[in-house]
């Protein structure tokens, strides 16, 4: 089984968040779309700095990315 490793993105630093074995990518995905959803829960500072957790594989290659605010500020109806 692959091993993977999820980063917290501020600006173009890498924050290590852990690695883990998983059987696909897949799973993968869904554990750094939780990651970003508890990072931006417990940090919500970080959403407005548009930081995302990316996964990479072992050979330290990029394979998803997901934003801790999965829509951008200027998307937002401003009232």
């Amino acid at each position: 089984m692959p091993y993977y490793s999820f980063d917290l993105v501020i600006d173009k630093e890498y924050k290590n968040q852990g690695g883990l074995i998983l059987e696909n990518i897949e799973l993968a995905t869904d554990r750094a779309d939780q990651l970003a959803t508890e990072l931006s829960v417990v940090y919500p500072e970080l959403k407005a700095k548009g930081c995302s957790v990316r996964v990479t594989s072992a050979e330290n290659t990029e394979l998803y990315r997901r934003p801790l605010d999965p829509v951008p500020s200027w998307v937002r109806r401003q009232d």
